[in-house]
């Protein structure tokens, strides 16, 4: 490879003995161009941020309190559960209401293509094609409690995309389809196929013997091209240094990953089998989260993302009575009719969710405790009235062991609080430093 001032080959390698590995789009290679950001001992606890695309139905339609069927009447311990969160019940112990929070950074004409990707981060894009936002709290989790485990994060999901308005002509479709930002221009990609989630918790191959086989088989490409690197480099502006530092340390992530998983032993843990054909929706999602189940449960993994349905999903829930599709049936038109069967796509979301704690809860975790003791999870949406679209008050609870938050409590906080409070204390209640979220102004002491 020769490096001049005239631009790169979008084909270039890097190559070495026995070894070649592609680069990401740099600006050097394309003439007269800017650069194009597209680059990629004590217990801890588990970290999981499941998400909600359109809302609930909550006290913030105009019927008020007529139609609630998520925010609890009353305040404070052992409070009442509304339909959508009646799924909960055998999990209220550990499970903390939280209303009266909004998101600034979700308001935007835009929508939908803002919503998932600021959530977790509470910070508003500036309008551009080119991801540019913010690091997400599950990212900063997974740097200070997951970087010894071979999964630092889990990104996860049911669809591949939503509708044709998930994305725009503002934001592109970088903030609707992923939750989770690595660095502010690295969004990471939401698994939608078990059989890949599988193969990312386990290794590949079709048995232990096969997976230990192949990670022994392993080298290290970077260590096979690291004079070509330095070469590189050289001739390299500042922008693209960075985009090529940051897709290579993501290269040695994946190579750290391999290694990582040869060394487990999985015996004493029941491995499910390869994932085949998934047919329906929901098969799908339980199983996405038996997979999720499984990762914390052999410690592959301690921080999650899931996206429970696409933003703009048009997936219908005929397996409950609802034929409609999602995203239509949203924009309910204050229609009493559509909002109740909305509201039972929200509980069925909610009995999944619940199915998954159990799962958690019946399996110990070490100190005679079970992972469900040594998690926390927050479970909700950036949006609030799905047929108005605003951000308050956005429908918000969260799950965890009693050393972390209080539980069995309803929380009623000041009108806009910001989510960010609530994903600052989170963080700090897991042991993650970290003195501010977005747009934050301290942590809500009273969850």
């Amino acid at each position: 490879m020769f490096i001049t001032k005239k631009h790169l080959s979008r084909r270039t390698f890097l190559r070495g003995s026995g070894a070649m590995i592609g680069l990401p789009l740099l600006s050097a290679m394309v003439p007269a161009a800017t650069a194009l950001s597209q680059t990629a001992a004590a217990a801890k606890p588990r970290m999981g941020f499941i998400y909600l695309p359109h809302g609930a139905i909550m006290d913030n339609s105009r019927y008020g309190a007529e139609m609630n069927r998520w925010t609890p009447d009353k305040v404070g311990r052992d409070f009442d559960l509304k339909p959508i969160l009646e799924p909960f019940k055998p999990h209220q112990q550990y499970m903390t209401v939280v209303s009266g929070l909004g998101n600034r950074a979700a308001e935007s004409p835009s929508v939908h293509a803002i919503h998932p990707g600021t959530w977790l981060s509470c910070v508003q894009p500036p309008r551009s094609q080119k991801p540019n936002a913010a690091i997400s709290v599950d990212q900063i989790a997974a740097r200070h409690i997951g970087q010894d485990t071979p999964l630092p994060s889990l990104e996860l999901a049911t669809e591949g995309a939503g509708g044709s308005s998930s994305c725009d002509n503002l934001f592109g479709c970088n903030y609707s389809r992923t939750l989770s930002y690595r660095t502010p221009t690295t969004p990471l990609f939401m698994e939608y196929d078990p059989a890949k989630v599988f193969e990312k918790v386990f290794g590949r191959g079709t048995s232990e013997d096969e997976r230990a086989a192949i990670a022994r088989d392993f080298t290290s490409v970077l260590d096979l091209v690291t004079d070509e690197m330095k070469a590189l480099n050289k001739g390299l502006g500042p922008d693209d240094r960075t985009i090529v530092s940051d897709y290579l340390d993501s290269v040695r992530e994946i190579e750290r990953r391999v290694q990582m998983l040869s060394q487990r032993d999985l015996s004493e843990f029941e491995v499910p089998d390869i994932p085949v054909a998934v047919n329906s929706f929901d098969e799908r999602l339980r199983l996405q989260f038996d997979l999720l189940a499984v990762a914390f449960q052999t410690n592959a993994t301690r921080i999650a993302t899931f996206m429970m349905a696409a933003e703009v999903s048009n997936q219908s829930y005929a397996h409950i009575g609802v034929p409609d599709a999602f995203h239509p049936l949203s924009h309910h038109a204050d229609n009493k009719a559509s909002m109740e069967k909305l509201a039972l796509v929200q509980r069925y979301h909610s009995d999944v969710m619940s199915n998954f704690l159990t799962k958690l809860s019946n399996m110990p975790d070490g100190d005679g405790g079970s992972i469900l003791d040594n998690s926390i999870f927050l479970y909700g949406s950036n949006m609030s009235n799905s047929n108005q679209h605003n951000s308050f008050p956005l429908p918000t609870l969260v799950f965890s062991g009693h050393k972390y938050t209080k539980g069995n409590q309803h929380v009623r906080v000041p009108d806009r609080t910001p989510i960010a409070n609530l994903l600052q204390t989170l963080l700090v209640r897991a042991g993650v430093p970290v003195e501010k979220v977005g747009d934050s102004t301290g942590e809500l002491t009273e969850v």
